[in-house]
């Protein structure tokens, strides 16, 4: 099995959260992780999380949108302002190759209120796109650093291993 996890992580926190997911996919997955570098991003999270609400798309560095190798995809990102970040805006609208395969969404957020409206946005995305058997989690920015939580979290999703 082949999995990738493709997140964007502006402060560390849908880092941290990756990570976790893939140290835990690794036992039974070859897994491939790729971070998002947006060229075009203010260093003012104001800034941002005003682009992430009008859904603005970044310009981010080159990476590869044909996921039909892959098994599992995995999409990060920490919601501003209701949405995803807008280097995963632009990677949701470039992506391919998602036809039958398994996707696990998750999300890091502040206060919370935006985290399923965020979810919800990018599993239509891909849903349009292919894929299927949607699985989803989030984790708050202050328990980011709690991996117990975290692997908590994953293994909630795959209840029998």
């Amino acid at each position: 099995m082949r999995t990738i996890i493709i997140y964007y992580s502006f402060s560390g926190n849908t880092r941290r959260v990756a990570e976790v997911l893939g140290e835990c996919l690794k036992q039974k997955s070859e897994v491939q992780m790729i971070g998002l570098k947006a060229w075009d991003e203010s260093d003012k999270f104001l800034t941002q999380a005003a682009r992430g609400f009008r859904h603005k798309r970044a310009n981010i560095e080159p990476v590869d949108f044909d996921l039909s190798q892959y098994d599992l995809i995995c999409l990060g990102t920490p919601v501003w302002a209701f949405g995803p970040a807008p280097a995963v805006n632009t990677y949701l609208d470039k992506c391919s190759g998602l036809k039958g395969k398994e996707v696990v969404l998750f999300t890091t957020y502040g206060s919370g209120a935006g985290r399923e409206r965020c979810l919800d946005y990018m599993q239509n995305i891909l849903a349009k796109k292919g894929g299927q058997g949607f699985k989803r989690f989030s984790i708050q920015q202050f328990k980011v650093k709690d991996k117990d939580l975290i692997l908590k979290e994953i293994m909630r999703l795959w209840p029998n291993g």
